[in-house]
């Protein structure tokens, strides 16, 4: 077992609550400082939303399947010593997406600079100059936005007004779809430069505009997959923190916080055991970790009043399925737009009492890089739909298995014919099963949803105000969902945790 590298905390104590790659990222971190870190899930898995799905041969990561900065894993292998591809080979994919539209055109995002402009040119000439001038504002809110500011802590005001005239001068106080408007003209275009915000649970219309640094982002660092999937990645993760000598206790349910004259002291789990610690670093749903670890505190930001009032993100309908057979022609990640495009995002993240008519999915072909996902001759994919969270009135034991049923329906025509009969093995989830296995609050996809009002310092803060010595990660906190924000959310608490440390 390889020495900490520092010891700021030698002797110390951490609890951290979820392994899902928030928590897994900050408890490795945690380590490098010295301290002694349990990590605790109630699965029976490592992962969280990155678990594993596995049927009849066929290998299915449940959550994340995009891979966009491969430096933030290497990060923590190199903590100690390690180099991340000596254990986890990341693949390359491109394109980075396809998107198809309903009358069978399709746009093809990659890293090269060349073919973007001629992808572009091929839908509108006339909007090449404003795609070039939306790069560069792209890059310039990612060297503001992600360089800067994503791994500063936010739980002070004065950082808030100190960041916030850059905000408004790159445009964050707008949405993610009027960046793109002001520089194209053309609506297909318009579509697939504001997708992004999906992909981190927002509505483009209305998430902050900083959003828009992803296209720099992927861009400059490309889109990966892992050699044997997602699931690799964790496992590869896992074994770093076993090797690390981090304590990792499955199926460990923690019921509630222990605090006592206002400081974190440890954790009391279903079972009624306790575990003392000087510090917990919460990756479980942020507003769960207020209203359901925490009942007996009274609180004087997060109160039940203000966590009711946020804007959370869209629910999932995930579907997993197998086929006998292999689809070549189909890219690793395919978006198939519907016909409408802002009512139907309207719907989705409204509280409307049915499934949305025209559904855009996302179709993820892991076999496209990753042959071995699958048995010979079969591909494994997931299908996801945004739907409405569970504030709606779906009633998702009678609507799964009728979506279910669009949903081949639709892939059959446009995208993969005959699957009906192709299919071999299948499952999915609903946001009922996001509120019952990762206790996200009313299901959310992505917790609460990436609104200028709910960024930065308007966020759940990684520091929380309520009681010391707790830390949160994930996708609720500073600075947001998807992998790179969930990574990042760790890099912050480790610079916490050291001033806390002195």
């Amino acid at each position: 077992m390889a020495a900490p590298r520092a010891n700021l905390a030698a002797g110390r104590k951490v609890i951290v609550i979820g392994g899902g790659f928030g928590g897994i990222a900050a408890g490795l971190r945690a380590r490098a400082l010295g301290y002694e870190v349990t990590l605790l899930d109630r699965l029976d898995q490592l992962g969280g939303r990155g678990r594993v799905v596995r049927h009849d041969g066929f290998h299915f990561d449940a959550g994340p399947t995009v891979i966009t900065a491969p430096f933030l894993l290497d990060e923590l292998f190199a903590l100690f010593g390690e180099d991340r591809r000596d254990h986890v080979p990341l693949l390359p994919v491109t394109p980075f997406y396809r998107v198809r539209f309903v009358d069978g055109r399709h746009f093809d995002l990659t890293g090269d600079a060349d073919a973007m402009r001629g992808e572009v040119v091929r839908f509108c000439q006339q909007d090449l100059p404003g795609y070039e001038k939306m790069q560069r504002h792209s890059a310039e809110l990612y060297r503001i936005g992600y360089e800067r500011y994503s791994a500063q802590p936010f739980h002070k005001l004065a950082t808030m007004m100190t960041a916030f005239p850059e905000i408004v001068r790159l445009s964050g106080h707008r949405s993610v779809y009027s960046i793109v408007r002001r520089y194209l003209r053309d609506d297909s275009l318009r579509r697939v430069f504001s997708l992004q915000p999906l992909l981190v649970g927002g509505h483009p219309f209305h998430t902050s505009g900083l959003y828009a640094l992803i296209q720099h982002l992927e861009r400059t660092h490309g889109v990966w997959f892992p050699k044997g999937g997602t699931g690799a990645l964790v496992a590869g993760l896992g074994a770093l923190m076993r090797r690390q000598g981090i304590a990792v206790r499955l199926q460990a349910d923690v019921a509630r916080l222990l605090h006592e004259n206002g400081r974190i002291t440890g954790v009391a789990l279903a079972t009624g055991e306790t575990l003392p610690a000087d510090a917990v670093i919460a990756n479980a749903d942020a507003p769960a970790i207020y209203a359901d670890l925490l009942p007996s505190l009274k609180r004087r930001r997060w109160t039940d009043r203000k966590l009711d009032r946020l804007d959370y993100s869209m629910g999932l309908f995930v579907f997993y399925f197998g086929t006998n057979r292999r689809y070549e022609t189909t890219a690793h990640h395919t978006i198939l737009l519907g016909q409408r495009y802002r009512e139907l995002l309207d719907e989705i993240f409204g509280r409307g009492v049915e499934v949305p008519d025209d559904l855009s999915l996302y179709l993820h072909r892991p076999t496209a890089t990753d042959p071995d996902m699958a048995p010979p001759g079969c591909d494994a994919f997931y299908v996801l739909a945004p739907v409405p969270n569970l504030r709606s009135e779906i009633d998702w034991a009678v609507a799964a298995p009728r979506l279910r049923d669009r949903l081949v329906a639709m892939m059959e025509a446009r995208e993969l014919p005959e699957l009906s009969a192709a299919i071999v093995t299948e499952s999915w989830m609903t946001p009922q099963t996001f509120s019952e296995e990762y206790r996200s609050r009313h299901g959310a996809g992505f917790s609460v949803s990436p609104r200028l009002m709910q960024s930065a310092w308007f966020r759940f803060h990684n520091k929380s105000e309520e009681v010391r010595g707790l830390y949160l990660v994930g996708a609720g906190t500073h600075p947001g969902a998807g992998l790179p924000g969930v990574l990042t959310s760790a890099k912050v608490v480790e610079t916490l945790l050291k001033e806390d440390a002195r």
